[in-house]
């Protein structure tokens, strides 16, 4: 299941282990590609990492703090610190080994 942030409160983020965050917006063509992948990924990692979206202009204090200057925007945090990000549409596979990665 992916959380949304609402409000830039990125509080329940920065409690987890490890989480993926991503940021996007409605009017988004690849957010709109990506978001199923987020979903089943959210899915397939349940109780390993916590999966979360942002929609940019609703968050801007976060896309700010963030540095997001392309949609879509995936950040990766362990123990709420920043480790990894990457834009644009992924492959699922491409990804899961990217959050593997991030989780060693």
């Amino acid at each position: 299941m992916v959380k949304k942030i609402l409000n830039d409160d990125a509080t329940e983020l920065s409690a987890s282990k490890f989480a993926l965050l991503d940021v996007s917006a409605t009017w988004c063509g690849p957010c709109k590609i990506l978001a199923p992948i987020i979903e089943e990924l959210s899915e397939e990692y349940a109780g390993k990492v916590d999966f979360y979206n942002a929609d940019a202009e609703e968050n801007p204090e976060l896309s700010q703090k963030l540095g997001v200057r392309n949609i879509p925007y995936i950040a990766f945090f362990k123990n709420g610190e920043l480790i990894a990000n990457t834009v644009g549409v992924q492959q699922k596979e491409s990804l899961s080994e990217w959050i593997d990665a991030c989780m060693a």
